[in-house]
């Protein structure tokens, strides 16, 4: 256990050697007009086995059934369906900036009412608005799930989301974002991860570059996060940007511990310091355990066979002994944890106490 919890910490360290390294400027920063739009809808899924939406628990899943066949003819008679192969589900997407029109992009598709399974479905079409309330797209297809859902009379077993899936290529645009690229003058790039010293890092190796090939500095930090471009006369948008973004450059992230309570992952960063400090770290376990009994009557008597409960309780306190923790740098912090001897759930626990104590020099982010 010991020598996986070592391996487990190594990783970290290799993620987080990493994020020095030298980085493209398209790596570590985004064009602002660049950035995707969300766009979402309402629809229906039919086609499903048995698996949608119990229309008496749903009632909006049997409106919209109904306003789709009378939408294309189909007379519907009044009363309560009795349908179980169609599903009332919610549609989204991501717009890229420069997405044509005619171009398709993926779709998620989720269930909004109680279907237990959206495998075998297929969506149909779609709208899908933008904050604007326009539409931009229209999806419709097949839906894959990538999970496994089996039912029988007694047990059902799933393995994996079922009730949420996604179309690949599944949207076609019909709305175009306006976006005039050669007329643009003032670009505004963005850090992924705000940082001062990155953000001049960026500045600077933008500014030494174009001086070399336009004759003047072109770029300006802002803030942290961004830095505005001036694109010179002698150039077209795209060729400047395509030069800028290719640029290598050097990027600083700020000390940080990660936990993940919901996987058990930790993640901390190079430049985390913890001071010398004392750590004992014991778990109390309470195992309860039920052995019912069966009492059985005497013969040729009128008692019955009944069950009599039982119950055996046990308490366990395994307790490790005092570690010393001196965080001068990444790899003593790894060797000082995995020699206490805890998993990564007792770790959790240690560095947000280590934080509390004011012994940890970093963030700490509990996700």
């Amino acid at each position: 256990m010991r020598f996986l919890q070592t391996i487990c910490f190594l990783a970290f360290v290799i993620i987080a050697d990493q994020s020095f390294a030298q980085s493209r400027v398209k790596d570590i920063a985004f064009l602002q007009a660049s950035r995707d739009n969300q766009l979402f809808g309402y629809g229906l899924v039919v086609g499903l086995p048995g698996t949608g939406d119990s229309l008496r628990n749903a009632p909006f899943t049997e409106t919209s059934m109904r306003s789709m066949l009378d939408a294309i003819g189909v007379a519907t008679a009044e009363g309560q369906a009795r349908l179980r192969n169609i599903a009332a589900v919610i549609v989204t997407a991501n717009l890229p900036a420069y997405a044509r029109h005619g171009s398709r992009i993926d779709v998620e598709v989720s269930s909004l009412g109680d279907a237990e399974s959206l495998i075998g479905g297929r969506l149909v079409m779609t709208a899908l608005k933008g904050a604007d309330d326009k539409i931009y797209a229209v999806a419709q297809g097949a839906i894959t799930t990538g999970a496994i859902y089996a039912r029988g009379q007694a047990e059902s077993l799933v393995e994996g989301t079922a009730t949420s899936g996604r179309i690949v290529n599944g949207a076609i645009v019909e709305r175009e974002l306006q976006f005039s690229m050669p007329k643009v003058q003032k670009l505004l790039l963005q850090l992924r991860n705000p940082d001062f010293s990155t953000a001049v890092a960026v500045t600077d190796a933008i500014n030494a570059q174009a001086t070399k090939t336009f004759g003047a500095p072109v770029a300006r930090e802002i803030d942290a996060k961004t830095i505005e471009l001036t694109r010179p006369d002698n150039i077209s948008t795209a060729r400047f940007i395509a030069a800028v973004e290719s640029l290598p450059v050097s990027y600083d992230s700020p000390a940080r511990v990660v936990l993940d309570e919901g996987t058990g992952t930790i993640v901390i960063s190079k430049d985390v310091r913890i001071s010398p400090v004392a750590i004992s770290h014991g778990s109390l376990t309470v195992r309860v355990t039920e052995m019912p009994q069966v009492s059985q009557p005497l013969p040729f008597t009128d008692g019955e066979t009944t069950v009599v409960p039982s119950t055996a309780i046990q308490l366990f306190d395994e307790g490790t002994t005092l570690g010393l923790v001196n965080g001068a740098n990444l790899e003593s912090i790894v060797n000082g944890l995995n020699q206490l001897g805890v998993g990564p759930r007792d770790v959790m626990a240690i560095l947000q106490a280590l934080k509390n104590s004011g012994a940890l020099q970093a963030e700490l982010v509990v996700q």
